[in-house]
Formats: structure tokens, sequence, C-alpha cells
């Protein structure tokens, strides 16, 4: 078996939202991410998918999300990813507490963790999220997007995730056959029910992280929970090669599924956390130019022979756009 080459991070993280515009108003407006895709769960066609990134889509950076309107309200459990962090510049945390006492969001005190200093909040769905004051190196990957957050404060893809296991040891086993390396532990720290937070950081500079905290705690799947986490396999090569290795310890991934802007490998893993391989490209500019990314519904493949029937069980959603943006600035 060839070892496969280390993951550089996560890819993206999907989620179950419920009411379609009020999530798109929560990620574009008051967090400042851009819409690079509006289409659907290509599961389950009659409900959208959105994915709000940085300026470009760049891996790493994505939120992604499924509006299952009908669906019960989630509670975050073991056997789940309990939070996911995003990245900003150090000294931002000031300007976003005063925005989101603006918008009315629900967040908690700052804490420290890992050296590094943490806001924590929760979206409209009640969906854990976190916001942590890193360093943004000059040849960092990721561009702001400015449309409602000035550059200097903008999120700049992922941190971390944060997974809840009733037995660690078996999903390490899987974060380390795809290349993350165990870097510390401490005590955990705010509302997470373990005693001892262990970090592992895999290759890229975005993304890096995956948090693991033990605990029994039971939840269920629904608003405001994470459905998946996916990370990054840039090429089929290494896809394949990460597909083998944890297919030898017993999982039993998917085989390729072509996702349009990626290709992706599906595993749950002992715990229960349903885990992605996804590639790098295509890419969200494969089927639209960068300045129109998620300026429309996107039908990938046979489904846009189905567009009328499709756009029939949507609810109608308007994206956010700035003033400045609508005069053309």
């Amino acid at each position: 078996m060839t070892d496969p080459t280390p993951t550089p991070g996560i890819h993206h993280v999907t989620c179950i939202a419920g009411d379609p515009q009020r999530n798109m108003d929560f990620w574009t407006e008051t967090l400042g991410l851009r819409l690079v895709k509006r289409s659907i769960n290509q599961d389950d066609p009659g409900t959208y998918h959105f994915f709000f990134a940085d300026a470009e889509g760049t891996p790493g950076t994505s939120m992604t999300f499924f509006p299952w309107e009908s669906m019960r309200q989630g509670k975050v459990g073991s056997g789940q990813v309990s939070r996911t962090a995003f990245r900003v510049p150090e000294g931002s945390l000031e300007f976003w507490e005063d925005r989101f006492d603006e918008f009315g969001v629900e967040y908690d005190e700052r804490v420290e963790r890992f050296g590094e200093v943490v806001l924590p909040f929760r979206d409209p769905d009640g969906l854990p999220v976190e916001l942590v004051e890193v360093e943004i190196p000059d040849d960092d990957p990721t561009v702001p997007w400015t449309e409602f957050v000035p550059a200097e404060y903008a999120i700049r893809g992922f941190h971390s995730v944060t997974l809840w296991l009733a037995d660690p040891d078996r999903t390490i086993e899987v974060l380390e056959a795809m290349g993350l390396e165990k870097v510390g532990t401490e005590q955990a720290e705010g509302d997470t029910p373990g005693d001892e937070r262990t970090r592992f950081a895999a290759a890229g500079p975005v993304g890096k992280y995956v948090d693991v905290l033990p605990t029994i705690q039971g939840g269920r799947q629904g608003h405001g929970t994470v459905h998946h986490v996916a990370f990054q396999t840039p090429t089929d090569e290494d896809q394949a090669a990460t597909r083998e290795a944890i297919q030898s310890l017993g999982l039993r991934p998917t085989n390729q599924i072509d996702r349009h802007w990626f290709r992706s490998v599906y595993v749950r893993e002992f715990n229960g956390v349903l885990f992605e391989l996804a590639t790098s490209g295509p890419g969200y500019t494969s089927d639209e130019p960068l300045s129109d990314l998620g300026g429309r519904l996107v039908l990938p493949g046979t489904f846009e022979d189905r567009r009328e029937e499709i756009e029939a069980q949507l609810t109608d959603v308007t994206v956010p756009r700035a003033e400045s943006m609508e005069a053309g600035d």
C-alpha cells in the first residue's frame, strides 16, 4: 500500500439548518462570508445546498448547509462535530463582539485554548461556532470577502473542528492514518463535557486542527448540528491512497462520488462521525465565473433537465447585498 500524502486539513464542513433565508442572511451579512454556490442537495434535490466561503471559494473555507425546514431541532452529542472554529486576524475579536451585539447574536465570554483566544457563539439554528484569533501570514491562501466585513476583521477559513467521541482512541487511529499528528493536550474549558482536549494538526495552513474530547453525552441530528466534515485530499491519487489507508483499519469507505465541484469519498468512522475526503478540483469556478459565484441556482449534471420541477419545490430566497455592491462600487 502506498502511504497517503498527509491531508492539508479541512476542506469543508456541512451542517443542517432550518429556514433557508435566515441561514443565508446570517452567514453572508452577519458573518461576512461569500455565497459561492447556490445549489441543491444532490441526494435530496428538493432541498437547497448553500456554500459560504472566502472570496474565491478556496479549499478550507467552505461552510455549507442543507436547510431541511421540516427537520426537528438537533442536539450536539457524542459521535458529532461539536464545534466548528474559524480563523480571524489577531486583534479582531472586539470588532466581532460589537458586531454580534449589533445583530443580536448569542455569544459567550472569550476563552484561551492552546495559547489562542477563542470567541464561542451560535448561529440562528443554535449551531455552535467559534472565532479564533491567529496571525495571518502574508502568503496565506485565503482571500477575504469584504462586502459586509472589512478585510482586517474578515473570517479567513477554518481553524478547527472539535469532535465529541465515546472512544477517542479508535478515531485517533483514523486521523493518524490521514496524516494528522498529535500536537498537545490540555484541560477542556467552556461547555465541553470531557476532562481533556487533545489536538491533532494536519499539514496545511488552513483548517489544520482537529480537537478530540471524550464524552458519552447523547445527541441527535437536526437543526444546529454538523452533518459531516470533509478533509482535503487534493488529487484523485491522494484520495485513493487515503481511502485505502482508512479501509485497512476496518472501515468501509464509499467509492468515489462525483459532487461536480469536487470528487468525494465518505466514511463513518468508529464513533459515528461522518468523514468525507474531497479533492481540490474542479472547484466552484468550473461552472460560474469568479465574479458571478452564487449568483444563480446551479443544478449540476442531469438535475438541470429537472429545473422547473426542482425550483417549484424550493423556498424563494434573496441573497443579501451591501448597498455599495448594489451601486456597483
